[in-house]
Formats: structure tokens, sequence, C-alpha cells
């Protein structure tokens, strides 16, 4: 029985998934860095953009299950969902992860059990049970004695979709690894307090490589559909109207090319993988080159068309990493503006609803942010990098006269 839960990191994962244990009735202590994330949370706010999840963040709080700090305080488990960026060659960093695991063994007691959720590269969680046993000799940790360990530790990785992620926190499978069955079963019991889909049983290191593999194979799909848009480019031929013909096939499912792949997930697990495996994971590693390698064709083209005029002014249709969502992180849309900003080719106007103010990276003179509509009508090259639902309702005439560079499909599509 868990009485009270600690949720170490509250952002896209974190916080919806604290609330929604919180709603569950456990008392839920969600630990974050980011003070004005916390002074947030603490009023029944939200500092992030979610569906959902701002009217249950303010039950939960106003119903005393969930309260917000900057420390750590003894629970009864702890789940982990801190980021796990890359560093240098692509390299992964549990710099965060670390510190996470070190702040949670100075309250660790007999019997607590500890999940990792963040994606990681695998054998992380035995890595975090080598920290938590030098920061705490006093217990014993299941690499040093299995079944009998004072803590048990396990990892399950999330697997939702921004802007579902409070019915899929709920209803979709997860895969619990333990690093010990008894570890695998405690966890399990955990998120059968909230979780209605399956909690299936495996160990540490499948459950790592598994949310890795998930994410791997969408990028390998992702980079067909990408690399079959270049090749389209090159021959004259509508990618978006391939595709669709492709597609009637009874077996083909050809995904849709874009600018580039962004996010937290696809744009960085797979080089996890190649990390761990670099002469052995060589399909993986061209899907995230080829990923990798659209922005640049995308900003190649956008420059081809700028030369066409004497002033360019381009308006720049998203920023996020996909469509709907605020979230920017890994984003192609917004290295593709950055890039374009340092290029200085011309004025850019840059609409981004799903945000209140452009990042630091685009304050510049010569970027403005603007609504969709004042953008377009402002622009001589107007590039659509996110199909956001409100960019479906502008007036297709007001694309006449323009150079159009439609990297989604959302006007027919130029690749």
């Amino acid at each position: 029985m868990f009485n009270t839960v600690s949720v170490i990191g509250l952002g896209y994962i974190g916080l919806p998934t604290a609330a929604v244990i919180a709603s569950r009735g456990i008392k839920v202590i969600g630990v974050d860095v980011n003070q004005h994330a916390v002074d947030t949370i603490n009023q029944g706010k939200i500092h992030i953009v979610e569906p959902g999840l701002e009217a249950l963040v303010h039950e939960v709080v106003h119903t005393g299950k969930l309260r917000a700090t900057t420390q750590v305080e003894p629970t009864d488990a702890f789940l982990i969902a801190v980021p796990t960026p890359f560093k240098g060659d692509h390299e992964p960093d549990l710099a965060y992860v670390e510190s996470a695991t070190r702040a949670i063994a100075t309250v660790l007691k007999k019997g607590d059990l500890v999940i990792l959720e963040s994606t990681s590269p695998v054998g992380s969680t035995e890595q975090m049970a080598q920290w938590l046993s030098q920061a705490r000799p006093d217990l014993t940790f299941p690499h040093q004695t299995g079944e009998l360990a004072d803590i048990n530790l396990a990892y399950c990785p999330e697997r939702v979709l921004p802007g579902k992620v409070i019915h899929e926190l709920v209803e979709n499978d997860r895969v619990v690894g333990g690093m010990t069955p008894q570890c695998a079963a405690r966890a399990a019991a955990l998120y059968k307090a909230f979780v209605k889909g399956d909690c299936i049983i495996s160990n540490a290191r499948t459950a790592e490589m598994c949310k890795l593999t998930e994410n791997s194979f969408r990028d390998v799909n992702i980079a067909f559909a990408n690399e079959l848009s270049l090749i389209c480019d090159e021959l004259k031929i509508n990618v978006w109207a391939l595709i669709s013909l492709a597609n009637r096939h009874p077996r083909v499912n050809i995904l849709q090319p874009g600018p580039g792949v962004g996010g937290h997930c696809i744009a960085v697990d797979p080089w996890f993988i190649v990390d761990k495996s670099p002469k052995t994971a060589r399909l993986i590693r061209t899907a995230r080159e080829v990923n990798d390698h659209k922005p640049q064709h995308v900003i190649d083209k956008v420059k081809a068309a700028a030369a066409k005029f004497k002033n360019p002014k381009i308006a720049c249709l998203g920023l996020s990493f996909k469509a709907d969502i605020d979230d920017l992180r890994e984003s192609p849309s917004l290295e593709i503006v950055e890039q374009l900003k340092k290029l200085n080719l011309g004025k850019l106007y840059v609409a981004e609803p799903h945000i209140s103010q452009l990042p630091a990276s685009l304050k510049a003179e010569n970027v403005e942010f603007a609504i969709a509509e004042d953008a377009v009508a402002h622009a001589s090259i107007v590039l659509l990098l996110v199909n956001h639902q409100k960019f479906s309702g502008i007036d297709l005439g007001m694309l006449s006269n323009k150079f159009v560079i439609d990297t989604r499909g959302m006007w027919g599509g130029v690749s």
C-alpha cells in the first residue's frame, strides 16, 4: 500500500502523472527545481499546456492530495520524471537523473520503491542503484541482495501523446521492468492504482530498451517518408499525392513527411541505442541522420526562394515540434526559424498560436511575432512548418502570388 508518492520533475510527464495519481486519493508530493512551476502548481494552476490538466490540478491541489515543493521529502514511493537530453556527439546525459537520485537518497527508508520513468539508455536503472548504494551504505539494494533488498527499484517508461496525456496515462498499457521480480511486482501495484491498461511485467533492461525501440521504430518510418520527399523533390513529383497512391496498397502505410523530427522522444531516443551499440545500430543511425538533415533541406528551399525577391519577407507558420501543442523541445521548426534569423535573408513574421511570446533565441530586429493571417498578408514567402488546426482556417486566396513552401502537406504540399 502506498500512502504517499513523490514525483520528481513536474514537466510534461511528471505533472500529469502526479495529478492523475492524486486523483485516485493517494497523497502526492511533486518536486521540481523550478520555483515558478512549484508556486504555480500550488495555486492550482499549470505552467504547461495540456488539455484537461489544469482542471485536474486545480481539483487535487484544493483537496490537499497534491502539493509541490523544491525539496525532496520522505514518501513511500518515488517516481523520477526528469529530462534526459544528450550532450557532445549525441551521448546520453544522465545528469538530471543522477541529481534526482542523489536527492532521493537523503530521505530513503527501508521498504521504499524508486521508479525511473525518464527515457534512458539501457543500464540506467542499474546505474541508479549504484548511485543510491554509494549515498546510502546503511541500506541494501537489488544489485546487492536481490529480493532481500531494503529498497525496490524499477523502470517504467511513459508512452503518451502530447495533447492526450491525461487519457493515455490511464488507458495505455505499461511495461514495468524491475531489477528483481519483486521490484517489478511492487511497481506494477502502484501503477494499477491509476492505470486501466495492462501492466506487463518485465526486467529493467528490457523495459528501458522497449521505450527506445518504440521511438526508433517510428523514427525509421518517418525517415523513409522524409527521404522519399527529398527524392520526389529532385524528380519533380508531389510526394503527398505519391504517398496517397502508394498507401492504397493493402499492406503499405507510409507516414507523412515533414520538416524534421522533434520532441524529447523520437528525436533523442534512437541515439541512446546508437550510443550503446555504435557498430551494430546502422539503420537506426541512418534514420536519425536523414531526419536530422531535413531542416537543412527546408532552409535551402527558403534561401532559393528568397533569392527571387529584392526584399523578401518570410512568414514562418509554427514553432512547436508537432501540431496543436506548445512544446518546442527538439523542434525542427524552431531550428529552421533560428537558422533563418541568423542568415538574415529578410524580415521574418513568426506565427505560433500556442505560445504567448517568442523564445529568447528568436528575439531580433528582423523577427516579428504575429498572428498567422497577418504573417501571411505581409509575406512574399510563406513557410508552413507545423500543421496546427488554426492554420487550416487560413483563406487559401491569401496564398496567391506568394511563394509557398508547405512542409506538412496542409495545402497540397511542397516538400
